[in-house]
């Protein structure tokens, strides 16, 4: 169990969430993977001009939840620290 730990530390590794006020009560994964996965997932991040945020910890956690669902409440504050890092990018490159 540890070396698999270790392993997956020296991957890239992804995670992408959605929220769609209208719809979730909380945010979701989307998406989640390592190695060629994490890459593709980033690539089409950066392709959409989505920030990304870099949170080994975080990863971690939010990997171990499967696609589709919602964040646990333990996470809330968290995933609202990136939320707010995000909404800041977007202000900040609507004003560019």
């Amino acid at each position: 169990m540890a070396e698999e730990h270790l392993k997956k530390k020296k991957r890239k590794g992804a995670v992408a969430l959605r929220y769609d006020d209208d719809r979730d009560q909380a945010p979701k994964v989307a998406a989640k993977g390592w190695g060629e996965v994490a890459e593709k997932i980033l690539a089409i991040a950066r392709e959409h001009d989505i920030p990304l945020y870099e949170d080994p910890d975080l990863l971690e956690v939010l990997s171990k939840l499967d696609i589709t669902e919602e964040i646990p409440p333990e996470l809330y504050q968290a995933v609202a620290e990136v939320l707010s890092f995000i909404y800041r990018m977007n202000r900040e490159w609507a004003e560019d």
